[in-house]
């Protein structure tokens, strides 16, 4: 049985919050497979010092950006 709320009665985060939460996280997960499968990609194809790390760090926020944006859109369905 639910306890009935006061008048000071905490309130948890906004739908925003969780959205921004939702992008974070999900950004984090799109750095750590574009280090991944920017890294492997990157080594197949001969790549070698600045280029990698170029290729690597492009692929990186791509795919950081593409996931947490898919997360966050997923979280404001959520609210």
């Amino acid at each position: 049985m639910p306890v009935p709320g006061g008048q000071y009665q905490q309130s948890g985060p906004s739908c925003f919050d969780r959205m921004k939460m939702g992008f974070g996280i999900g950004f984090c997960v799109g750095l750590a497979s574009g280090v991944i499968f920017g890294g492997f990609t990157g080594l197949r194809f001969g790549l070698r010092g600045k280029e990698l790390i170029t290729n690597v760090g492009k692929t990186m926020i791509s795919g950081g950006g593409t996931f947490g944006t898919f997360m966050a859109i997923g979280t404001g369905i959520r609210c």
